[in-house]
């Protein structure tokens, strides 16, 4: 269904449902042109200023710049009738009500849209005109995120987001913060695509909602924040919206050096450990293991001397030297 408007006259009153103009407010004279606005799909009812037709009155509905006759009412000749107009395209869509007069649209859509003039001749000629416009029915606008800012150079602060609708005309798009409008946009045209952008805080708290509306209806989105910011359209990848991961990430690298300077330190330990061990003398690497083994079997059963032979000489320990080593 082309989303389009019929206003032949650009004016227009808000109705709902079932459309009703009541003639009765005017003066029976009038020429007047009755702006009426209808929701395609929906029914119209166009009121003639009577509350019952006399046995004299004679009553015809024309629609169009051609005024064809597409309603007539007569009580002296008994005729109470509806035609299809000259496209039909009023088939089985026309009923009179035979105690006003009044005229129904039913199932209207925008090829009824135009003027309609009612002629009343009963006591005096009454002549009442209609003007109306029919819109159609507004799709709920889409919220989606801006893939066009899924890249490395996005701002990591906050999330672009996009509001669209397709295939409208006479409507405007709107963002709204709470019931504060931020930003709108218009169109005059026939089915055609709007999109309005909004920058948003990932942290942010506020409602937001994109409204789709003309002068008769609208239509709302809610933006659920968490929900679309958390991942590009299009991709897997997760973005960090907030502190928190943030901070996830941050300790995670500490972690990582932490442990590898204590790695790094343990390996200069040990090499400097093995170091040292070669560069003691054969002797001493004797006197050392032989000290620590007395030392650990019994200090008492110790002999008053200790004599190393090695063949690299005679090495003697007695009296005080020998209990510093063991001790």
């Amino acid at each position: 269904m082309n989303s389009r408007l019929i206003n032949p006259n650009l004016a227009y009153s808000r109705y709902a449902g079932s459309k009703n103009v009541s003639g009765s407010e005017l003066d029976a004279e009038t020429t007047e042109i009755q702006p009426v606005s209808v929701m395609e799909g929906d029914s119209v009812t166009l009121h003639t200023s009577v509350t019952k037709i006399r046995e004299d009155d004679d009553i015809l509905w024309k629609f169009g710049a051609e005024n064809s006759l597409i309603a007539k009412i007569s009580n002296d000749n008994h005729i109470f009738s509806t035609s299809d107009g000259p496209d039909e395209r009023f088939r089985d869509r026309l009923k009179l009500d035979n105690r006003t007069g009044s005229l129904t649209i039913t199932n209207i859509t925008t090829e009824h849209a135009g003027v309609y003039q009612l002629e009343l001749n009963g006591a005096k000629l009454t002549t009442k005109t209609f003007s109306v416009s029919v819109y159609a029915r507004l799709p709920v606008p889409v919220i989606s995120r801006n893939s066009s800012q899924c890249s490395s150079s996005s701002s990591s602060s906050s999330c672009s987001l996009v509001c669209s609708a397709v295939n409208v005309g006479h409507v405007t798009l709107s963002w709204y913060k709470e019931n504060s409008l931020l930003s709108s946009i218009s169109v005059s045209d026939l089915s055609i695509s709007l999109s309005l952008p909004l920058e948003v805080e990932y942290q942010d708290k506020n409602t937001y909602s994109c409204v789709l509306n003309n002068p008769i209806s609208n239509q709302t989105q809610h933006l659920d924040i968490t929900h679309l910011c958390h991942t590009c359209a299009g991709t897997a990848e997760l973005i960090f919206c907030g502190s928190t991961e943030a901070v996830i990430r941050l300790v995670l690298s500490a972690l990582v050096g932490v442990a590898t300077v204590i790695l790094l330190v343990y390996d200069i330990r040990s090499r400097r450990a093995e170091q040292n061990q070669e560069e003691l003398s054969p002797e001493t690497q004797i006197a050392s293991s032989l000290a620590i083994y007395m030392y650990q079997d019994s200090k008492e059963d110790l002999q008053e001397e200790v004599t190393l032979l090695q063949q690299l000489g005679k090495i003697e320990i007695r009296g005080e030297k020998r209990r510093k080593i063991l001790n």
